[in-house]
């Protein structure tokens, strides 16, 4: 076989490689800074993507008002439009808003000005409900290119990834859902009962749920909330502080 097409192909399957990294991999840098953990062990940010959902959120809200817990909110432009109200209620309960684009699509396969323009429409949605532009963004299905953490960047808006995503997506039972949350349980336990902590474990976890479904209004999402009302008060029994993103990158953290 001629030597020049085996390395053209290796060195294809190498960029292939390097670019899915980079667009899939949460804890990826290659296109962009991006936040993916918290800067103390002892505090867990929360986040939910693809809302408001009428169906589900008032419900999450009531569940995180019972322990004391602050989220952040990802919320997709085209719902607020539809629930305003219940975005300004989020908001009224101290939670963060971020932004999650205005339609939810696939950002690797936009231009630059298409991915701006989804950034530009879900701020001016989120503006026009609350009175405030986002400071954060979530790509949604956490997928990069190379333009679309400075186009948030331009908009004066960090870009938020995860440390853990369970899936709470998937027609699975609760049960499974709340198996696929216990990693965080674990890393709480493995920092308390460590006298001197690795700078890797010095950082907490992002956990990435949905309270909605970008395809349409009033998802269910009751397999989440089913799994919070299991974990929240085992969670805060680990000594764990549930916090915005905004003091998860706070400095100093502990």
């Amino acid at each position: 076989m001629n030597p020049w097409y085996i390395a053209s192909s290796a060195a294809l399957s190498t960029i292939s490689g390097v670019t899915a990294y980079g667009a899939c991999y949460p804890q990826s840098q290659l296109f962009g800074k991006s936040i993916y953990r918290t800067k103390s062990p002892h505090k867990l940010a929360i986040t939910f993507d693809d809302g408001p959902n009428p169906a589900i959120t008032p419900k999450l809200l009531d569940l995180l008002d019972r322990y004391a817990a602050q989220a952040t909110f990802f919320v997709v432009g085209k719902f607020v439009r539809e629930c305003p109200d219940l975005l300004r209620e989020t908001v009224a309960r101290g939670h963060a808003v971020g932004n999650h684009t205005e339609t939810h699509p696939n950002l690797f396969w936009l231009t630059t000005s298409e991915i701006r323009d989804e950034l530009r429409r879900c701020d001016d949605a989120i503006s026009s409900a609350i009175g405030i532009k986002p400071k954060w963004f979530r790509p949604p299905f956490g997928f990069r290119n190379p333009w679309v953490v400075s186009a948030a960047n331009a908009q004066s808006q960090g870009t938020v990834m995860w440390t853990l995503m369970p899936g709470d997506w998937k027609s699975k039972p609760a049960d499974w859902l709340i198996a696929r949350m216990k990693p965080i349980a674990k890393h709480a336990e493995r920092f308390a009962n460590s006298r001197v902590a690795k700078a890797e474990s010095a950082a907490g976890d992002i956990l990435c749920l949905h309270d909605g479904d970008f395809r349409k209004l009033n998802a269910d999402r009751f397999r989440t909330l089913q799994a919070l009302e299991y974990w929240l008060p085992r969670w805060r029994n680990s000594a764990l502080e549930f916090v915005t993103i905004d003091e998860a990158v706070r400095t100093p953290a502990l």
